[in-house]
């Protein structure tokens, strides 16, 4: 059997580790208790959360016991991680509503029966801490000077770090000390951009219990351009369906550009290397097959195959011109609000289509809206009851997103 270590290195997973010979020893001869945390300042999951999913799955798939850590705590605080200012304060009550929300997407993904994986939140013992025993007991294994070599600080400095944010780091890595005491939880997990925070843990669990633990951290989801991906016009692509649709997540991944197909498929999907490999090797037209397959194994995987299929009836439908339009994004609107005629950039503002009239004036001077077909030049073209067909219209915006209106 393949050492999971081997896997996620050959699927482009892994970007630093701790310890790289011994850790990957380890992983091949017992089973290891690793952990990754998830600050829930959302209500939802985002796409960024779920590439780290996959890899606990991974782990999981290899006998190895995942602890998904949600920083009821550490939310109360905010990473600075990656951020050009001070994260938004949350009150107790958000993150213990967006805490139990992302329970149950993790439900989906992972097997937690017979104790296989461990939900565990750091509010229990970070809000419960006595601040001047933890900086006696703690605090002291910390050098200001080294931490302020962390990229996650040192790229804060000129625009203002506050001494909040500075605590971060302390309560990651007691997270991880207090994870190693309770499960013996010995490797901790996460995106590249917390190497800092993880070697400081380990390095304190070395400090305080004189015992060994390792890190990892793997790639971040972004672009061959570099840029983070996952970000859509309305925001974040998240996990959850009412944030964004199966539809919506179905077409992100459809549309993602060549150079970018391999790596998504590689870190996204649990197809075999040697078929992506494949996959990503097509060129011109016939990526657009790669693109279909990559668009209908993560929505399946996010969603679910009966939504994934959906999605892609609702895309061959609009792209190849099918008939079945039932699983097309659409607003029902009343009829009356269409009698004697509306603003048509009014509409779309209003139905969430477009986010404001100046980005409809853009459009459509542009020629980017199109309804059945017909591009809109106008900028103040009036939606009448007289244009819609069997009490349909099909907007379409650029090249690739539609959506239909229907009268009630």
């Amino acid at each position: 059997m393949l050492n999971v270590y081997d896997v996620l290195k050959e699927r482009g997973f892994i970007q630093q580790t701790t310890h790289e010979e011994e850790l990957r020893d380890l992983l091949g001869k017992e089973s290891v208790t690793f952990y990754i945390g998830f600050d829930p300042t959302a209500d939802s999951l985002h796409i960024g959360h779920f590439l780290q999913i996959i890899t606990m799955m991974h782990m999981q798939q290899a006998g190895h016991k995942p602890v998904i850590l949600l920083g009821g705590g550490t939310a109360m605080v905010g990473d600075p991680s990656g951020k050009t200012d001070m994260r938004k304060m949350l009150t107790k009550e958000a993150i213990h509503n967006n805490a139990d929300k992302f329970k149950k997407n993790f439900a989906k993904f992972l097997d937690f029966s017979d104790g296989k994986a461990i939900m565990s939140n750091n509010a229990e013992w970070l809000l419960e801490l006595n601040y001047v025993n933890f900086l006696r007991d703690i605090g002291k294994h910390f050098s200001v000077n080294r931490m302020l070599t962390a990229e996650a600080y040192k790229s804060r400095l000129e625009r203002g770090l506050t001494f909040l944010e500075f605590n971060y780091m302390l309560m990651q890595s007691y997270d991880f000390l207090e994870l190693y005491k309770r499960y013996h939880c010995t490797l901790q997990m996460g995106g590249d951009d917390q190497w800092s925070n993880i070697i400081n843990g380990v390095d304190l669990i070395r400090r305080v219990l004189n015992e060994q633990a390792y890190g990892m951290t793997f790639t971040l989801l972004t672009t061959s351009e570099g840029k983070k991906m996952g970000k859509t016009e309305k925001g974040a692509l998240w996990l959850d369906s009412q944030k964004t649709s199966p539809y919506e997540f179905y077409q992100y991944w459809r549309n993602v550009d060549d150079a970018d197909v391999e790596k998504c498929l590689s870190l996204l999907t649990f197809i075999p290397m040697e078929e992506v490999r494949q996959l990503g090797a097509l060129k011109d037209v016939e990526i657009n097959k790669a693109k279909e397959v990559l668009a209908f194994e993560v929505t399946n995987l996010v969603h679910g195959e009966e939504e994934a299929v959906k999605a892609q009836e609702a895309a061959k439908a609009l792209f190849s011109h099918g008939s079945n339009m039932e699983n097309v994004p659409s607003t029902e609107i009343d009829a009356k609000v269409v009698e004697e005629g509306v603003d048509f950039i009014t509409l779309l503002t209003d139905i969430g289509f477009i986010p404001s009239r100046s980005e409809g004036n853009r459009l459509i001077k542009q020629g980017g809206l199109s309804i059945d077909g017909e591009k809109i030049e106008d900028t103040k073209f009036m939606i009448t009851k007289g244009l819609f067909n069997e009490g349909k219209i099909l907007i379409k915006k650029g090249k690739k997103t539609y959506h239909q209106i229907v009268l009630k």
